[in-house]
């Protein structure tokens, strides 16, 4: 449980790095200073990329676009039933942005962690997982 919480919080980080409502954000940063600052939006944009190509290859190995939608649907009828019961509102765009965001970095956290859940529960161990 402990792996798959660095994995979900470095999924979250990497979402809420690209953007998120607030001030600081690349999105936001880089059209700002995109013509003073052009070789370190670059930077930042390129690593920002490498996250998400190492997040999402993961993801979609393991769980595939399927798995993937099928953790969208648990995560969106979660909100609803928060919702339903009065626990939450979606009256302010930024709190329906932090919640997509919470709700696609659990997506990607399952993704890269699932090879890791399936040894757990069934002992089993994917070809790739053979070294560790």
């Amino acid at each position: 449980m402990n792996g798959f919480l660095i994995r979900w919080l470095l999924a979250f980080a990497l979402l809420t790095a690209t953007y998120n409502p607030t001030q600081w954000n690349y999105v936001t940063w880089a059209g700002q200073n995109y013509m003073i600052d052009t070789a370190v939006a670059v930077l930042l944009g390129l690593l920002l990329l490498t996250g998400y190509i190492i997040y999402l290859r993961a993801t979609l190995r393991s769980i595939g676009l399927f798995g993937m939608g099928l953790v969208s649907a648990i995560v969106a009828a979660a909100v609803w039933v928060l919702i339903d019961q009065g626990f939450m509102t979606l009256d302010s765009p930024d709190v329906k942005i932090w919640i997509s965001l919470l709700g696609l970095s659990f997506v990607l956290g399952i993704g890269l962690s699932w090879s890791h859940v399936r040894r757990f529960l069934a002992g089993q161990f994917d070809v790739d997982d053979g070294d560790d």
